[in-house]
């Protein structure tokens, strides 16, 4: 939120010079066309904000998962929303596990062309029978001479059509042989532009400007020198990068509510019912009070769970507890905002049809609520597992 004092301000002006040269009927067009919005995308990387998460010896700016995130939710909230923050999500924080477990080489070879955004990394976890339970994924690799062959499906890997490679979390050793199901787990950074490889993309409710895929391998081969730390600990690699998801996650939802906010109280002012401002009416500006507040109070978890990753404190707790808050006060927010706009908030000018469907998307994505709060019961409250 913008405050006098606030450390990220000149993040927060960098990042909102650039998005102001993208207006509502920009993201209402790539949103109806199913176009990936390139020239933002360019935008945004030439202004070396992609890159700001990665390390300045790989030509990244070096910052922290605070510093993305507040990218990220000034991107939202300039009014791209979903569309415009997923178009660069990835490249902020998803090649994390190869900052962390990759060799030498991997990070040399791809972490310089990620940041200056000429590399485009998609991420295959989800699976359509594991869904959120990553320990039963199917997708196997076997090992064979120098590479492995890697054989399953992916659902959800957004941006494949464009991503040359794709971290892809695969099986090595059979469940059935591992002392723990999290183990024989490992990590890959594979070519996904292959012969092996079908992408189909998925239909859906909305964010239709960055595509989601089905993936399928059919003995797709990996050099062995592209496993991303060690064979079978890839759920550890994997896990580090969980937790700046939902932070980053957290901070879009807050810039959608934001733009919410912004579009209905600006619509409450302006609109005249019954010779007055409908604003003056408790029932409109009751709502729009209280979904401020929980914004606010959102964005001060936000923060704290940054600043304890970027600290090397645990942020299990906050980062869950982040995207559980912002998502609820976002998809809150946005709801006010289409119920402040009456009948024509359901007319797609207004843009707050995208914030309304794109802010229910973060209570489902990329966990549903419900696992936030299994989480906080058992690991937090100490309360038996669930499930």
């Amino acid at each position: 939120m913008d405050v006098q004092d606030d450390p990220y301000k000149e993040i927060r002006e960098g990042v909102r010079d650039v998005c102001r040269q993208f207006d509502g009927e920009y993201w209402r067009a790539h949103d109806r066309d199913h176009e990936f919005p390139w020239e933002f995308y360019n935008a945004l990387a030439d202004g070396g904000w992609i890159g700001i998460a990665i390390p300045e010896e790989y030509g990244g700016g070096g910052a922290g998962i605070g510093e993305a995130a507040v990218v990220m939710e000034e991107v939202a909230a300039s009014g791209a929303a979903m569309n415009g923050a997923s178009a660069i999500h990835l490249s902020v924080f998803g090649m994390n596990p190869v900052v962390k477990y990759g060799s030498d080489e991997m990070r040399r070879t791809y972490l310089p062309r990620v940041a200056d955004g000429s590399l485009h990394v998609a991420f295959g976890v989800t699976e359509p029978d594991a869904g959120l339970d990553t320990t039963a994924i199917r997708t196997a690799a076997r090992r064979d001479g120098d590479r492995y062959l890697v054989r399953g499906r992916k659902v959800w890997t957004s941006k494949a059509p464009y991503c040359d490679k794709v971290l892809l979390l695969v099986r090595t050793t059979p469940i059935e042989e591992c002392t723990k199901r999290t183990d024989g787990l490992s990590l890959l950074l594979a070519d996904l532009q292959r012969p092996e490889v079908t992408i189909t993309p998925i239909e859906k409710l909305g964010r239709n400007a960055v595509v989601s895929c089905e993936v399928v391998y059919d003995d797709l081969p990996v050099d062995a020198a592209d496993l991303v730390g060690e064979e079978g600990k890839g759920f550890r690699s994997i896990l580090d990068g969980l937790n700046p998801e939902r932070i980053l996650i957290a901070a879009e939802a807050l810039g959608i509510g934001r733009a919410a906010m912004a579009a209905a109280t600006e619509y409450a002012k302006e609109r005249v019912v019954f010779g007055r401002s409908i604003g003056q009416n408790q029932g409109i500006s009751f709502p729009l009070a209280e979904a401020h507040m929980r914004l606010h109070a959102a964005s001060l978890v936000v923060r704290e769970a940054a600043e304890r990753y970027d600290a090397g404190l645990p942020c299990g707790e906050h980062a869950n507890s982040a995207k559980f808050l912002a998502a609820d006060a976002a998809h809150f927010a946005a709801d006010r905002a289409m119920q402040t706009h009456g009948g024509f908030g359901y007319a797609a000018e207004y843009d707050v049809t995208r914030y309304f469907t794109e802010s229910r998307l973060m209570k489902l994505a990329p966990l549903p609520q419900e696992m936030v709060l299994n989480y906080v019961a058992e690991h937090v409250l100490g309360l038996p597992r669930s499930y």
